[in-house]
Parts: C-alpha cells; structure tokens; sequence
C-alpha cells in the first residue's frame, strides 16, 4: 500500500480535531441566533413573540419552544412569563441585529453571485451560522467593490 506523502500527511495532521463539546456549544449558539431573530422579527411584524408562534416558524412543538426559551431566559437573552409574551432582553436584541446583518450580508453576497433570490435566502440559513468573521468581511468587501464598480459604470464618459 502506498504511503501518504508528507504534504499530504502534514495538511491532515494540521487539520481541527473534531470537538464534539465544541460542536454541542456551536449549536447551542446556532438556535439562539435563530431564536432571537425570529423573536425580533415576530414583534416587528405582530408586536409580540409567544411559544405558539415560534412553533410554527420553527417546525417545532411548543414543549421544545419553551425549553429553549428557558435556556435563553438563562442565558440573558429573553424575558418571559408564563402564558406571556417573550422579549428580547437588551443583549437579545443586539444579538438578533448582528445575526440579522450577518444574514443579509450572506444572502446579499450569494446573489452578487448569480444565487437566485429564494435560493441565497435558504442557503445563507445554514452559512451564517458557520461563516468566520473574516470570511464574512471579505463578503463585505466583495460587495463593496462590485457596488463602486456598478456605479462608475453608470457615470457618464467626459
């Protein structure tokens, strides 16, 4: 059997170990993200969150609804009673804009790119949570760029 040359055994001994604590936490994140934006987004739209409605969106029953919302309560990201509306606390509501913005940037990215919109808007739900934030800046700037270079194209020659 042939032997791996060293390049080859070398990218794979610098590859991240598998962590699945890390995984578990990265996750635990993932859903708060999601929790908070769609929490943000329920009182723009109807002025109010409940357990019922974040069920719906999610495709989840409303028993796990209210375990995470018990964990974000814990985690200082929402306020809520029992029977009552849930509210994002003032680092839930930072955490849904950042989330929010990381979306959209995603999204606007995958359509610089020729990415239908339906498509870029389904996509990004899996990227931004995954995207490092210098990869996200280099979205930022690609962005950037194509947008200065749309408008030196629309100004007129001299």
């Amino acid at each position: 059997m042939p032997r791996p040359s060293d390049n080859a055994r070398q990218r794979r001994l610098s590859l991240p170990q598998h962590n699945p604590r890390r995984t578990r936490e990265e996750h635990s994140h993932e859903i708060a993200q999601d929790y908070v934006e769609i929490i943000a987004d329920l009182i723009a739209v109807t002025g109010e969150a409940r357990v019922i409605d974040l069920a719906r969106r999610l495709g989840v029953t409303h028993v796990t609804v209210a375990r995470t919302i018990q964990r974000l309560q814990r985690d200082g990201l929402v306020t809520s009673l029992p029977y009552r509306s849930i509210f994002l606390t003032g680092t839930g509501r930072k955490l849904s804009e950042e989330s929010r913005l990381r979306h959209e940037t995603v999204v606007d990215f995958l359509k610089s790119l020729g990415v239908p919109e339906v498509v870029a808007q389904s996509d990004a739900e899996g990227i931004e949570h995954h995207v490092s934030q210098e990869t996200l800046q280099a979205f930022v700037k690609h962005l950037r760029k194509k947008k200065r270079s749309r408008k030196d194209k629309r100004r007129p020659a001299r």
